[in-house]
């Protein structure tokens, strides 16, 4: 034990502590020492650049908020059009295929929210909705295959699934 103790012992001087002879003990005080020597700018600037990422992730995010919310107005527009001016045969499947496309935007949208309501965080469950309704989309407009179809639907149940889990305890952050 003593061979290790002579081992960790270094000469070194510390302003803070006042002693010439440090053993690894005394470590911390040095590299307090160290690190309080540099400049505060170099400490400053991964902070400075990591808010400016966030703004500029921000401003974006409130710029696709906006679009989306025109392209949601629009698709209630065509919704409208498709319910009231159509023929009957095809405004059923128009009219379904646009509520999907409206909730699609509406999942987007409320996503934008939560980042902003949560601190900056983007809740993985809504993710998830988001996959989920869009496959239930891709089935509704391209269902012919019935292989294809089978396939949407396995990949729903794992989305499912994986919602199931986000959602246990374990794994629950909010």
């Amino acid at each position: 034990m003593g061979r290790f103790f002579i081992a960790l012992k270094f000469l070194a001087y510390c302003d803070d502590c006042h002693i010439k002879a440090l053993c690894f003990t005394d470590l911390a005080c040095l590299l307090r020492k160290l690190t309080m020597s540099e400049p505060t700018v170099v400490a400053k600037v991964p902070k400075m650049i990591s808010a400016i990422l966030q703004w500029v992730l921000n401003i974006g995010l409130i710029a696709l908020a906006i679009i989306l919310a025109l392209f949601l107005g629009k698709e209630t527009i065509n919704l409208f059009s498709v319910l009231f001016y159509r023929g009957e045969e095809q405004s059923a499947f128009l009219l379904v295929e646009g509520i999907v496309i409206y909730f699609l935007y509406f999942e987007f949208i409320a996503l934008i929210i939560k980042y902003f309501q949560s601190g900056y965080h983007f809740p993985l469950r809504y993710f998830i909705y988001i996959g989920i309704t869009a496959i239930v989309r891709l089935i509704i407009v391209d269902h012919k295959d019935p292989l294809d179809t089978l396939v949407y639907s396995a990949a729903i149940l794992v989305l499912v699934v994986t919602l199931w889990l986000a959602n246990s305890r374990r794994l629950k952050r909010e």
